[in-house]
């Protein structure tokens, strides 16, 4: 038989009992014994050559059977439990060729549950004296005892005086199984407050060891304050007036002692919350250096928990225009203007106009000054570094001169139907603002009147409208205090029975053509209805000579057209005639001038 025998509880046993003789007997008898927990041994089965039976009133008769072999038995054993775990006996007889007997030991084992950590919910202080309880581990239902084992970031704990120390309580349940607890005493400082603390139960399992751990755990650790950190936590980069600053202070002690904040050199407490300090607004004078101080009642020495910070608030001044509000120049001076600004950082300076960049940097230099040079010139100072940070400032620029007349360079000729209006403008530019007079020779006075006039700053612009009646000549006359400056219109008129300009000869000479082609035309058109009539009355010959006699008369009739043109620029009264034998109306006569010149 085997010594030992290991199996799971609620599972089935199988244990052999093997025998041989020396001696074939004529009859063997076996018998099953259980050791009881009084020592004394019960029967539980009986063969022999007539019989094999289980006993009966005993606490395996309903759970054990035998088979019989050639050498041997086995004994079964169904849903085996703890207190199967018991030394089980085989005894052999042949009668007069010998007996003999055997044993096996039944070792039963039912694994634990998983462990279950917990660690002080109150938090573990560093100055305490001794170790103190931080953590309890559990493991239930097992068999036979399960052993727990501590561990700090996967490192054994081991038993040390004054450092570490574990109290185990076991406990065997009524079904006969173990619960073990288990507390850890430890000694902790400031480095285990990101430690991890775990158990790990080991059992035993039909021939091996097992283990099963449980998850790590932080230890909540108490500790005073030894420094603090003080910080801008916004805005993010440069700060510049008017903003809004949170300065957080942080001390390293658990739980976080009260912070407070002052002014360097000043022992005056700004109001704070948790940590916090706002600025709200601030302006320069919010610069300078901020102090952040622990209040831990566990530190002896506060003033040596403290932090500072140096915070600098940047700022922009208004712009200064160099020269101020407007300036007045004279045309073909210069001038130069300057546009600063002061600032705790370095500036840029753009100078616009109407929009357009113009000039950059803080000096603007006007040079040789025109009227188009008058006008206002806005300054912008930024801060690249901050691009919030930014100021402007503009100058009005009044350029002085005699008037200048548009166009005055040259004088205007033009020619009119007597009869006929025109328009003449004036425009001029000036500073003082010029005033405009015409003075109109030839025309008479009444036929003309001013239409337009418009002014700006330094321009004025006048329209007059002109009836035309002889030659005239319109002079435009400006003048301001420092100059005058003319324009002159010359008009000449044109008579209306004028023959009309040899600039029309050609549109004419064009019309005459068409006239002579369309009367043509109809000459042919005529002298064909002739020819069809005298045919058809039979009055017309068919022969050579006949068709001489209709070219003879063709080409007379042609002779006869050319004549018809040449008196048309002749005689005016037969081309009237003419114009109306062929259109059927009576021209007008400047409409027939046009057709013959």
């Amino acid at each position: 038989m085997e010594d030992t025998l290991e199996v799971y509880m609620d599972s089935s046993a199988e244990i052999h009992c093997l025998y041989n003789f020396t001696e074939k007997p004529t009859m063997v008898m076996v018998q099953w014994f259980v050791r009881e927990r009084e020592g004394h041994r019960v029967r539980i089965s009986f063969s022999d050559l007539t019989m094999q039976k289980v006993d009966e009133n005993t606490s395996y008769s309903n759970r054990i059977s035998v088979r019989a072999s050639s050498d041997g038995e086995t004994l079964t054993i169904q849903d085996v439990k703890l207190s199967d775990e018991r030394e089980f006996f085989c005894q052999v007889s042949g009668l007069a060729k010998g007996n003999g007997e055997g044993r096996t030991l039944l070792k039963v084992f039912d694994p634990p549950e998983p462990p279950v950590i917990e660690g002080v919910l109150s938090g573990v202080s560093v100055s305490g004296d001794s170790p103190a309880r931080i953590a309890s581990c559990e493991t239930r239902e097992g068999f036979p005892k399960p052993n727990i084992t501590w561990y700090r970031d996967h490192i054994p704990i081991h038993p040390a005086i004054g450092l570490a120390n574990v109290v185990t309580l076991v406990t065997r349940e009524s079904s006969g199984l173990y619960t073990v607890q288990s507390e850890l005493h430890y000694k902790v400082t400031k480095e285990d407050k990101d430690a991890h603390f775990s158990c790990e139960v080991s059992y035993f399992v039909p021939g091996a060891v097992r283990t099963s751990e449980s998850k790590g755990i932080n230890i909540t650790v108490h500790y005073p304050t030894t420094s603090v950190k003080i910080w801008k936590e916004s805005p993010e980069g440069l700060v510049k007036e008017g903003d809004t600053v949170e300065i957080r202070c942080q001390g390293d002690g658990n739980p976080p002692a009260p912070i407070i904040f002052n002014r360097e050199q000043s022992d005056v407490e700004l109001d704070s919350y948790q940590g916090l300090l706002v600025l709200k607004e601030v302006s320069r004078a919010d610069s300078g250096v901020y102090e952040c101080h622990s209040l831990d009642k566990r530190v002896v020495n506060h003033d040596e928990v403290v932090d500072t910070l140096q915070l600098t608030v940047h700022y922009l001044d208004p712009a200064v225009v160099m020269p101020k509000d407007s300036e007045v120049m004279l045309k073909g001076e210069d001038l130069t203007a300057t546009c600063n600004a002061l600032s705790s950082l370095e500036t840029t300076t753009v100078w616009f106009k109407d929009g357009i960049e113009v000039e950059r940097g803080h000096v603007m230099k006007l040079q040789d000054a025109t009227f188009d040079t008058a006008g206002q010139y806005d300054c912008e100072v930024t801060v690249a570094a901050l691009p919030g940070l930014l100021t402007s400032g503009s100058v009005h620029i009044i350029v002085q001169g005699a008037p200048q007349i548009k166009d005055a360079e040259r004088d205007i000729e033009l020619t009119e139907k007597v009869g006929g209006w025109v328009n003449l403008s004036c425009e001029v530019r000036g500073q003082p603002k010029p005033t405009i007079t015409w003075s109109i020779t030839g025309s008479q006075s009444q036929s003309w009147r001013e239409v337009v006039k418009r002014e700006t700053e330094d321009q004025v612009q006048s329209v007059v409208t002109l009836k035309v009646t002889t030659d005239t000549v319109a002079i435009c006359n400006s003048t301001n205090d420092l100059g005058v400056e003319t324009k002159t219109y010359s008009i000449t008129s044109i008579p209306f029975s004028q023959t009309p300009t040899a600039r029309k000869t050609s549109v004419d000479n064009s019309g005459v053509i068409i006239v002579v082609i369309i009367v043509s035309i109809l000459l042919l058109a005529i002298l064909g209805s002739v020819f069809y009539f005298l045919y058809k009355k039979g009055k017309l010959p068919c022969g050579r000579s006949g068709k001489q006699e209709i070219i003879n008369a063709y080409s007379a009739k042609e002779k006869t057209n050319k004549d018809i043109v040449v008196e048309m620029k002749a005689k005016k009264t037969e081309e009237s005639m003419l114009l109306k034998g062929v259109n059927g109306e009576q021209k007008p006569p400047n409409d027939q001038r046009l057709v013959v010149s």
